[in-house]
């Protein structure tokens, strides 16, 4: 039996000021995303409070459950797609760059802290997360990076290992990094074996201009879809059954254990 999943990666307005301009684009954008039978919508890192904001972020920090993350479970259930965004999540005294996921029936799905916090603002503000965990919606095993994380080919393998089929990373990338998206990006879903969708914010944010291009790669490494540099939204088809056929044809998931005692 095919096993398909109807994937959506929004590219979002970079420049939309406020969390509440915010959380209207996304209800503005969803009837579109749900027409087009998503099961899940895709939002770049830090789509809930903005990224390229400095200090303000602390402000904009919420708990897991805060009163953005309950409305935007309602806008999941109200039109029954699932939504992954990025948010800045507080807990206690420590602030975490974050994402999670609310399925269409409003419940939540998975979340994650961001791994590796790269140089810049973000060290100013972030704790690092520890650890990652799948969580399955409609039979597909999935995992979140966040942006930096899937920079590190240890990452993606590491949840590759775990089972994964679809990587989700939310990302907020610079227009002068369009290696990292259009090669680096795509190779990590070659040498997995997966599908990686990767949503990234479009135009510019307080100065920062976002490079765009979003993408979905499918497991033999080639591109799905492709955003250019303005807003808008992707939407693919995901075959399931190319994961399995693409790590069967290329084992490097089970040959890589092979390769410790050969290091040394």
């Amino acid at each position: 039996m095919v096993r398909a999943f109807c994937l959506a990666v929004g590219q979002s307005p970079a420049d939309l000021p406020t969390p509440q301009a915010r959380q209207d684009w996304l209800s503005g954008t969803l009837p579109a995303v749900a027409a087009q039978g998503a099961d899940l919508l895709l939002l770049p890192e830090l789509f809930a409070c903005g990224y390229n904001i400095g200090a303000d972020v602390a402000d904009r920090a919420e708990p897991a459950d805060g009163p953005t993350a309950q409305a935007i479970a309602a806008l999941a259930k109200a039109h029954g797609v699932a939504i992954h965004y990025g948010y800045a999540e507080a807990d206690g005294e420590a602030l975490y760059n974050a994402a999670q996921c609310f399925g269409p029936d409003g419940s939540r799905l998975g979340r994650h802290r961001k791994l590796a916090i790269p140089p810049g603002f973000e060290r100013d503000h972030f704790t690092a997360g520890q650890g990652c965990t799948l969580f399955t919606y409609r039979d597909v095993r999935i995992a979140t990076l966040i942006c930096y994380d899937a920079e590190f080919p240890e990452t993606a393998r590491h949840v590759a290992s775990q089972g994964a089929e679809l990587i989700l990373v939310p990302t907020a990338l610079g227009a002068q990094w369009g290696w990292v998206a259009q090669r680096m990006i795509p190779t990590r879903a070659y040498e997995n074996g997966v599908y990686l969708a990767y949503a990234n914010s479009a135009g510019a944010e307080n100065g920062m201009e976002f490079l765009g291009q979003s993408v979905i790669a499918s497991p033999d490494g080639q591109e799905t879809t492709r955003a250019g540099t303005k807003p808008q939204q992707l939407y693919a088809r995901l075959q399931l059954e190319k994961v399995s056929a693409a790590q069967k044809r290329l084992p490097y998931l089970r040959d890589c254990n092979a390769l410790g005692p050969n290091l040394r």
